[in-house]
């Protein structure tokens, strides 16, 4: 069977230490430690995560090398970042955010998992990165809260 593959942007590490968040970003990470999901990182996730405190990043040094890839930003990344901007999906002020959604969706994801309801997890922003993936020959995204997905 095959394993789903799944991209989580910064706010779900982060969620790992939030009241309202942890038990389900936890769970997350747990599931994909037992290799329930392939986690996709990006160079997104991972400069944002430079500047997180310690404790975040360590749930990224807690997986497994063999349940993770890696996709790099590269300038099919770019355009895609830059035709959610241009189509107004998100302003220019939330690059990285539509940089994760670009990223994830060239990665070819199965689910993208976050818990940025302003910018990611909304129905408007959803419908928008569908449309545009549509018209540049990608498939449409799912994204979903990691409550959702456990």
């Amino acid at each position: 069977m095959r394993v789903p593959r799944i991209y989580a942007d910064t706010s779900v590490f982060g969620g790992c230490f939030d009241e309202e968040f942890s038990e389900p970003s936890r769970a997350l990470f747990e599931h994909i430690r037992q290799g329930t999901f392939r986690l996709i990182v990006a160079d997104t996730l991972l400069l944002e995560l430079q500047d997180a405190p310690q404790r975040v990043r360590d749930i990224l040094f807690s997986i497994p090398i063999g349940v993770m890839e890696r996709v790099e930003l590269s300038v099919e990344v770019e355009r895609l970042r830059d035709a959610y901007i241009a189509a107004g999906v998100v302003g220019p002020a939330s690059l990285r955010d539509a940089e994760h959604i670009a990223a994830a969706t060239v990665a070819d994801v199965d689910m993208i998992i976050s818990w940025n309801f302003k910018h990611i997890v909304h129905f408007e922003k959803i419908s928008g990165y569908q449309g545009v993936n549509l018209v540049y020959g990608y498939r449409a995204v799912r994204i979903f809260s990691p409550r959702e997905v456990i």
